[in-house]
């Protein structure tokens, strides 16, 4: 990029090849849905027998082409606009040095020189000083020190104005040829294989591509997308934009948009579905222990999406990711249309692999069938937005000692974003909205609503099988001590976990450790209601409103393991009575639930 270059750039011309690129990506996305929503289903109903197969499996490899082609051209799209909107700013910057140059009647060279005439006093002979031709002699040029900041003068007043747009052309020279490389290189990337077979291989190819735009354009991401904002501040700038414009955001930045908080749910889900195909595509592709584990409950997941049970609500992807132990957010009902909306934070152990897809997916969809029982204006999420400890569920009392309020710390930040956008999206004037937390969970749960302000928009707190909050009353978690929940089961070993300071006794008096802490637990603490992480939420002493829960079966005794009783609340097939309970608080039922006697 050299000065004429830059000259001559019109940013519309890139914006107006954005738009066709847009179009294309339009016309095979209506391509894909007619094959798939038309063309498919009427041959699966009208025909039968091998042929009709045969033809099926070649109708889905077009599909698959039409999409690959939406996807590309849509970040094609995107890599467009963002030079555009980049480029923009620094050919204004040059044409307005060159402007300054014309009407001071300098000369503006190829090279950026700039020649000037003589001008001012030579304070001993009283000629004019000579004229002359300059460069910018840093390359440093900062916009906001100005003209003549060296402290070296010249008498002739031209010098120091012909410097200061010397400056200027090189700054904007330099800064254009950095966004023409970055653009040019990501460009570069987006280009098909010959005879194109759109296969796991592509796809993976495509996420790599989403990834290159993305850095390409993190400087117009970060000066068009408030990232740095608040949800609510989010939530107006889409507004703010035209169909045409989200569309465009939606189709170039998938994996930005769909893990936005702010951003409504229906467009996070479009999004986030795109971006799940990328990631498996991309897993598929490594061999290692963890991307095996992770590919595994993103399968599921995403069968999950495309045969979805015609029981429950429908899903929403609100979330996917790769980082960390993996991310997930799944949505049972649409969260902004919803006028009751729980989010339901899952604890140890949990990781983004199958037990998550089978499981805690299954736990928000039964809050969520239930919970349309009593208000059918309800949704229930599952929020796996944070790293939860990774030991394993069958072996929690023997070694909690190892656990830290950090993962639950760091999760807390996260949280409270995602519910101040859940809040920011939803179309009610007052949503009920609950937040929930099982196990470690429920100390991610309590450490957010610990924070200043709380929960964002939580109107009611359910914690299940806690280890402790770090609270050590109801009332410090800041929706009032009666909108605290708490289910703990009689033989829930979790809920039992002694203190530290009395596993600390234990060990010393008992040379057992935490296992041994536990069975000694209530002469270590004889009000018993200290536990691992602060005071027992079921406790009177901590002061929230106990549910009723069964007892759940014995750890060990009935066969089914150290702790079987600490996965049983959501399940109305394990503890209907649980199960209920949490469906009425959620619905905004809350004064009628069985209550139980505090510990």
């Amino acid at each position: 990029m050299d000065l004429k270059t830059l000259k001559a750039v019109n940013p519309s011309e890139y914006a107006d090849a954005a738009d066709g690129y847009r179009a294309i990506s339009d016309m095979a996305d209506a391509a894909r849905d007619r094959i798939d929503q038309q063309i498919i289903k009427a041959m699966q109903k009208a025909n039968e027998g091998e042929g009709a197969d045969a033809a099926l499996k070649q109708l889905a490899k077009l599909s698959e082409n039409f999409h690959y082609t939406q996807m590309e051209c849509g970040l094609v799209s995107g890599a467009l606009n963002g030079f555009s909107s980049e480029i923009a700013a620094p050919r204004r910057r040059l044409l307005e040095a060159l402007e300054d140059a014309k009407e001071l009647s300098y000369t503006v060279d190829a090279d950026g020189s700039v020649t000037y005439p003589a001008g001012g006093e030579n304070g001993l002979t009283g000629d004019k000083v000579p004229g002359g031709t300059i460069k910018s002699n840093t390359g440093l040029y900062n916009p906001g020190l100005g003209p003549d900041t060296s402290g070296l003068h010249i008498p002739n007043p031209h010098h120091a104005k012909a410097q200061d747009i010397a400056d200027r052309i090189a700054y904007a020279v330099r800064e254009a040829t950095e966004i023409d490389e970055r653009y040019s290189k990501a460009l570069g990337k987006l280009k098909a294989a010959p005879g194109l077979t759109v296969n796991a291989k592509t796809w993976a190819d495509v996420a790599a591509d989403v990834d290159t735009v993305d850095s390409a354009a993190s400087e117009y991401l970060r000066d068009t997308i408030p990232l740095d904002k608040s949800p609510a501040d989010r939530k107006e700038w889409w507004d703010s934009l035209s169909d045409e414009e989200r569309d465009e955001y939606r189709r170039a930045f998938p994996e930005t948009i769909g893990n936005l908080d702010g951003i409504p749910a229906v467009v996070r889900d479009e999004a986030n579905r795109e971006n799940l195909g990328m990631l498996i595509a991309k897993l598929e592709g490594q061999h290692d222990e963890r991307s095996r584990t992770m590919l595994d409950g993103l399968k599921s997941i995403d069968h999950q999406l495309r045969h979805p049970d015609p029981e429950s609500p429908p899903m929403y992807l609100l979330g996917i990711g790769d980082e960390g132990n993996g991310r997930a957010i799944v949505s049972y009902g649409n969260p902004d249309a919803s006028r009751n909306v729980s989010a339901y934070v899952p604890g140890l152990g949990t990781a983004l692999d199958s037990d998550f897809a089978e499981n805690d997916l299954k736990r928000a969809m039964d809050t969520a069938i239930d919970a349309q029982k009593y208000d059918s204006s309800s949704a229930s999420i599952v929020w796996l937005g944070y790293d939860a400890p990774q030991l394993p569920a069958d072996r929690v009392v023997e070694n909690f000692s190892v656990m830290s309020m950090g993962d639950a710390k760091a999760g807390a930040t996260a949280y409270n974003q995602f519910m101040a956008g859940i809040s920011a999206t939803n179309e009610h004037t007052d949503p009920h909205i609950t937040a929930i937390g099982h196990s470690y969970g429920s100390l991610t749960v309590g450490q957010a609503a610990q924070r200043n302000g709380g929960i964002p928009g939580a109107d009611d707190i359910i914690l299940l099988g806690s280890p402790g909050t770090g609270a050590d009353r109801a009332e410090d978690l800041n929706v009032g001590k009666e909108h605290v929940f708490v289910g703990a089961a009689d033989n829930d070993p979790v809920t039992h976990l002694p203190s530290k300071k009395e596993a600390a006794a234990a060990a010393i008096g008992f040379s057992g450790g935490p296992l041994v802490s536990y069975l000694f637990g209530d002469i270590a603490d004889q009000g018993d209601d200290d536990i691992w992480f602060g005071k027992d939420p079921a406790s009177e002493e901590f002061g929230a409103r106990r549910f009723l829960v069964d007892d759940g079966p014995r750890p060990f005794i009935d066969g089914q393991g150290p702790t079987p009783a600490h996965s049983n609340y959501f399940n109305p097939e394990k503890d209907l009575e649980s199960a209920d309970n949490i469906a009425k608080i959620v619905a905004g039922e809350s004064e009628r639930i069985k209550v139980e006697r505090w510990r």
